[in-house]
């Protein structure tokens, strides 16, 4: 009754944007005064079950809890049982989305727990009964991880949804010539801000013997050289040039 009802809401909210302000206002306040309510309370005398709240998904990477919403991050919204409500939107520069019935929300510099209460108020005020919401933070992409060393395209790379550490070397270009994978570097900042490295050997990541750890915002990747191979290298080139150096040849002056 009550899915039915919210999409007969969704329906009327259509033909808002074809009415003066008069008429908008009017309609919403038929809307919540007398239709809805009363919907509401009958089905609160039926015997049917209250929806149990949805089991809420991870919102971030470890260690970003606390990320507040930004600009451009890619944001999906959804409402339990009512899946007219669900969107996937991207927060405008002014840090709003639009949703259905409710319009305009602020969202920017909220911690995604802090948006689903801002959006179930909004929904409760009229339309629904203890709604149900949850926010997953698809792309935040004020969020970055710096990788540096002996890969082809070393820099500073926007985060933009779960990123593990497989996928930011993928994004650095992969490893270069005389790296060493199996000792990389990931340097993370603890509580106190003090910079905390750990090694990962990323051969082993890649044949599933080990977790792909989850990188997050401002980690730095280092991917050392492998001391042997540039020694083996170096060895080869020292090795050639004498080869070829005409120098090597010639007698000494008396």
């Amino acid at each position: 009754m009550r899915n039915a009802v919210v999409a007969l809401a969704v329906a009327f909210c259509g033909l808002l944007a074809t009415h003066d302000a008069a008429a908008e206002e009017g309609l919403r306040l038929s809307l919540s005064l007398s239709a809805l309510p009363a919907t509401v309370e009958a089905a609160n005398s039926s015997a049917l079950p209250m929806p149990v709240a949805l089991a809420r998904p991870a919102q971030v990477p470890s260690g970003n809890k606390d990320y507040r919403i930004g600009s451009e991050d890619l944001l999906e919204i959804q409402v339990f049982g009512v899946d007219q409500l669900s969107r996937t939107v991207r927060v405008n520069s002014r840090g709003q989305v639009s949703l259905p019935l409710i319009g305009v929300v602020d969202v920017a510099g909220l911690t995604a727990q802090e948006a689903e209460a801002s959006i179930s108020r909004k929904l409760a005020e009229s339309y629904l009964q203890n709604p149900q919401v949850s926010l997953f933070i698809k792309e935040f992409t004020t969020q970055r991880v710096t990788i540096e060393g002996a890969v082809n395209r070393p820099g500073i790379y926007p985060l933009r949804g779960q990123t593990t550490l497989l996928t930011s070397l993928a994004l650095a270009g992969g490893q270069a010539a005389l790296s060493d994978m199996s000792e990389v570097m990931l340097f993370r900042a603890d509580a106190s801000g003090k910079r905390v490295s750990s090694t990962f050997d990323v051969e082993k990541i890649r044949r599933g013997e080990l977790e792909d750890p989850v990188v997050v915002n401002d980690d730095l990747i280092v991917v050392n050289r492998s001391k042997s191979r540039t020694a083996l290298r170096d060895s080869l080139f020292r090795d050639v040039i004498d080869t070829v150096n005409p120098l090597r040849w010639a007698q000494p002056i008396p």
